[in-house]
């Protein structure tokens, strides 16, 4: 409705400026990821929380309001209702892959190999530089000025597949750094590839859950509370199997 309504309303010309916004923050989107993963330590820790601040100062002087960026305190009752609820789901689901001798492998990853990181992961790293930035980016940012273009089938399509390519760098030592899952897709170069090549696809999918949430609750809570828990609550579960591996 807000895409269609945006359209009759909007002259050709600001219609054109809602073309160049998308490309705008796809750009900008684009330079953050690379400077973020391939450049200083110090860059991957603050240029994409640093970005989504600046993206979002950009499309609100170019127009969005809060409720298009999902950050309206009328929506935040609803929001974390089923923020609630997708961190529920998340936390059972992970606790019985954790426990399940056939999925517990897969939470062997070397980076959440103590109790201590894990928990610094989890509650610091995890919703400051990678949950809460890239939701305000990504279902905030992008959400929005893809919604005034293309409408929701576009904010699902587009928005979702450049979240899935976002975690192209961050995917390269996937396989390395996960002993189940370099056994399960082998290593090398080819199972390297295959890993990107899934984590595009997972995260692809988990950008379509996480903009069902978004445009369901009206609120980016939601989104931020599930992406926090599917890392934070992994993180932790990989610490607690390497622990009771170890012993």
């Amino acid at each position: 409705m807000l895409h269609q309504d945006f359209e009759e309303a909007a002259p050709p010309r600001h219609r054109f400026h809602a073309y160049i916004d998308v490309v705008v923050v796809v750009a900008v989107l684009a330079g953050t990821n690379l400077i973020a993963h391939f450049t200083t330590a110090l860059a991957s820790i603050v240029t994409v929380p640093v970005a989504a601040l600046v993206l979002l100062a950009l499309v609100r002087r170019r127009g969005l309001g809060w409720s298009e960026l999902g950050l309206s305190p009328r929506h935040w009752r609803r929001g974390s209702i089923y923020a609630l609820a997708a961190v529920g789901l998340v936390l059972t689901v992970v606790a019985v892959g954790a426990i399940l001798p056939m999925t517990r492998p897969f939470f062997l990853a070397d980076r959440y190999a103590t109790i201590s990181g894990a928990l610094i992961a989890s509650m610091i790293v995890i919703p400051l530089q990678t949950a809460i930035p890239e939701e305000l980016a990504f279902r905030g940012v992008l959400h929005g000025t893809l919604d005034r273009v293309y409408g929701a089938r576009g904010v699902f399509a587009a928005g979702s597949l450049l979240f899935g390519l976002w975690h192209i760098a961050s995917s390269f030592g996937l396989t390395s750094g996960n002993r189940g899952l370099s056994g399960f897709i082998g290593g090398g170069v080819a199972g390297q590839i295959i890993g990107i090549t899934l984590a595009v696809a997972a995260t692809a999918a988990a950008g379509m859950v996480f903009t069902w949430l978004r445009r369901r609750s009206g609120s980016l809570l939601a989104p931020i509370a599930l992406h926090w828990s599917v890392n934070g609550a992994g993180a932790l579960a990989a610490a607690i199997v390497w622990h009771t591996t170890l012993s």
